[in-house]
């Protein structure tokens, strides 16, 4: 048979033999001089080939692509079949007004009692700020949005003096921002808010259009070619709600990166470590969010970039299911990987923002045929009822293979508390040919990337990228159109692997990252850094979502023993995301008290 290697169709496929093998990428670790040297050499025409085509040989991304007979037949995007109604929840109409649908999701949420959160006797050592505490005090009377405004400013422009740097924000206008602000206070003074989002303070990464800001995908470029005439779809819809969008929040750039690293406007830093990554690359939401600044950020998930910062941050952040929201206004919006979802501090919060910038585009509603949106109804008497019929997915090796134990330590004690305090039940299972499913998704994601951006590369643009967009970019490249259809085949055989999961469990669970928030070296600041072993672990267990388009969100659960984050991932069914919002509000319930403030954290809600 020579090379060449055949599968066995996938619904032939015996579970029991399937073994678990931990990945091991093969590639070098390059910040500074050698990583500009590197880029140059992998982009010169015959030794940049013969070198990324030894690279893709020793991680077997040829034999899989191309010395491999797939025999299903391709998927070019999420195909999902027919999904059970999740029990207990409130259908709400995605062509509707957003202030409806947030209005349907706050009588989903638990009683708000003032009193109780108002108190500190009452509270835990920590808590961050929710929508809701918000919207008490400007009804009250006890804060205006237009107070708020100014404390927020202050921070963003004492941003800049800092040492090391925080730069949180690409595009910032504090009159802009004041503006808004003024409208919604007068609105308040009226007693007529628009909903219970009006006067809360959000930011909107910068692949996602938001007027009067240009959009750059953290470039320094971008905006040159592409002008911004109106809001994104969910950007509109957050505005006619009455969300203060206080500007363009900083993310790797073009979305192709894990840390958040961006030489072009500086690096975000952790708020719970300066000296660390926040995650890409949505790296300035989760940060803004997770030090308190804003309630709530808009984010883009292509190949875990809402997941990994907010876990790494300690905040909740939601992937939704392929389709569910429109993409229409974004960088992003033609490739079948990435979907726009909301960070925030709190699962109730991404739960408000959610039902805000719901809904299918036309196209999507006619190719994908999606179940009707609805929202969990976690005040329901038979919210407990349902959390004890959970059934959990675990694949233990895959969940154990992270380089430190207190990351799966602490993720098998939410599994116990979770069986203890409400009876869900954790299964093991068994997921096949993950090194598989990690490649059709590059191939998928980086053709796709490469699409978007050649008309500007093949004008001269590419020079202008930052290094590691470059050697991005120069890989991307040797992926041929046959390359792409075997990795389109690829998905449908996954895709048929944990559909037959699912018919055993409801949610799989894994932590959201195989490691805690990495150093940022100092050498990487200034150019950049490639370093595809931190890839690799910040990437672990969050391709699923992406390639085969499920809903998946994380909730911090603890820290490891330098005090860094840590996330549990939970993957729904297509159309699940009220199973896992239900579940992930049950673990932030039984791990509020564990909560730490971070070491970078800014009380904006001062009523003095």
């Amino acid at each position: 048979m020579g090379k060449r290697r055949v599968m066995v169709p996938a619904h032939q496929m015996d579970f029991s033999t399937v073994k678990y093998e931990q990945q091991a990428i093969q590639a070098p670790h390059l910040t500074g001089f050698m990583l500009k040297f590197f880029v140059r050499i992998i982009e010169a025409p015959i030794i940049g080939a013969l070198i990324l085509s030894f690279m893709k040989k020793k991680n077997k991304i040829v034999e899989m692509l191309q010395n491999t007979v797939i025999p299903e037949k391709p998927m070019f995007k999420p195909e999902f079949p027919p999904q059970e109604a999740e029990p207990s929840v409130v259908i709400v109409d995605e062509e509707g007004d957003p202030t409806d649908r947030v209005k349907s999701a706050l009588k989903c949420l638990p009683h708000y009692d003032p009193a109780s959160c108002w108190s500190g006797d009452s509270l835990p050592s920590f808590r961050y700020w929710k929508i809701r505490d918000y919207a008490y005090a400007y009804g009250s009377k006890l804060v205006a949005p237009s107070m708020v405004a100014e404390e927020i400013i202050s921070v963003i422009e004492g941003c800049n003096y800092h040492k090391p740097p925080t730069p949180l924000l690409i595009s910032f206008d504090a009159e802009e921002i004041r503006k808004q602000a003024a409208a919604s206070t007068q609105r308040f003074e009226e007693g007529n808010p628009l909903s219970i989002l009006d006067g809360i303070f959000m930011a909107i990464k910068d692949d996602i259009d938001c007027t009067p800001h240009p959009t750059k995908g953290a470039s320094t470029w971008k905006h040159e070619v592409r002008s911004v005439e109106k809001d994104a779809i969910s950007v509109s819809k957050l505005r006619s709600c009455g969300a203060i969008l206080i500007g363009k929040a900083n993310m790797h750039e073009f979305g192709m990166g894990t840390t958040g690293n961006n030489p072009n406007y500086g690096t975000t830093r952790n708020p719970h470590a300066h000296e660390r990554y926040t995650g890409g690359s949505s790296s300035g939401p989760a940060a803004i969010v997770a030090s308190g600044l804003c309630s709530a950020a808009l984010g883009t998930d292509g190949g875990g970039s809402i997941r990994i910062p907010s876990s790494l941050c300690g905040v909740v952040g939601l992937k939704t299911t392929y389709g569910r929201t429109n993409m229409g206004g974004s960088l992003c919006g033609s490739g079948t990987v990435e979907i726009i979802g909301p960070i925030a501090s709190t699962v109730e919060d991404v739960i408000l923002v959610y039902a805000a910038i719901l809904g299918s585009s036309p196209e999507d509603r006619i190719s994908l045929k999606p179940s009707p949106p609805c929202l969990p109804v976690l005040s329901s008497l038979e919210n407990s009822n349902i959390l004890g019929s959970l059934r959990l997915g675990k694949y233990t090796e895959w969940f154990n293979d992270v380089n430190s134990t207190d990351i799966s330590d602490i993720c098998d004690d939410v599994l116990n508390l979770l069986s203890k305090s409400h009876g869900c039940k954790t299964i093991e299972i068994v997921i096949p040919e993950i090194h598989e499913m990690r490649t059709a998704h590059l191939v998928s994601i980086g053709s796709e990337s490469l699409c978007s951006l050649n008309p500007d590369l093949e004008d001269g643009k590419g020079v202008k990228l930052t290094y590691d967009t470059r050697a991005n970019m120069a890989l991307f490249r040797t992926f041929t159109a046959s390359d792409y259809v075997a990795g389109q085949c690829l998905r449908r055989r996954i895709m048929h692997y944990h559909m037959e999961i699912f018919k055993k469990v409801d949610v799989i669970v894994t932590p959201t990252t195989g490691m805690t928030a990495p150093k940022i070296p100092a050498t990487a600041l200034e150019n950049g850094e490639s370093n595809i072993q931190v890839t690799g672990y910040l990437m672990r267990f969050i391709i699923a979502g992406n390639l085969l388009g499920l809903p998946a969100l994380t909730v911090p659960v603890g820290y490891d023993k330098e005090g860094l984050p840590i996330g549990l991932q939970l993957i729904g069914r297509p159309w699940g995301e009220a199973t896992i919002l239900r579940l992930a509000s049950a673990i932030e319930e039984l791990c509020a008290k564990s909560r730490k403030k971070p070491a970078s954290f800014y009380d904006i809600l001062k009523t003095k």
